[in-house]
Formats: structure tokens, C-alpha cells, sequence
């Protein structure tokens, strides 16, 4: 009966695994990322108004926000606070 139990658990972790290798962790906030709340004030101070869409993305905090009157999309590290990109949005 135990030799069952310690393999349901095997097949269960097993499977867990899997899934989690499928999952993608990319647009999840690592543990030891800056909260969503430091980064908007990074970047308000940086210039930024009217950020929207405030996520984790590909390794990095992505968006979008009001910088000198355009409408900028930017990046930003993740444990740092640091702009990494800004580029204005043309669409």
C-alpha cells in the first residue's frame, strides 16, 4: 500500500513539472522583483503620466504612458527600476 502512495506522489509531481514547464513564466513577477507600486514611482519620476498596461513581460516591467506629451511604450528592469527601453508609440 505505501509502494502505491509514494508512486501516485511520483506520477503527481511528475506531472506538476510538466505543467509548469508549459506554463509561461514569462509574464509572471519573479519573487524577487520590484513591486508595481515602486516601479509607477520610478516612473513618475522619470517624466511618466497616464501609464497603462503595467506587466511583467519577457524578463522585464512593460507599458505604456504619457512622456513630453507622446504616448511612449517603455520596459523596465525588474529589480533595479531602471528604464531599459522607450520608444514613442506611432500606432
Amino acid at each position: 500500500m505505501r509502494s502505491r502512495t509514494v508512486s501516485a506522489l511520483a506520477v503527481a509531481v511528475l506531472l506538476g513539472t510538466g505543467a509548469a514547464a508549459f506554463a509561461d513564466s514569462d509574464d509572471v513577477p519573479g519573487s524577487d522583483w520590484m513591486p508595481k507600486d515602486q516601479v509607477m514611482q520610478k516612473l513618475e519620476a522619470a517624466g511618466y503620466s497616464n501609464v497603462t498596461g503595467l506587466h511583467a513581460d519577457d524578463g522585464h516591467w512593460e507599458g505604456k504612458g504619457v512622456k513630453a506629451g507622446k504616448i511612449t511604450e517603455f520596459h523596465v528592469d525588474p529589480h533595479t527600476g531602471a528604464l531599459t527601453k522607450e520608444e514613442v508609440d506611432n500606432d
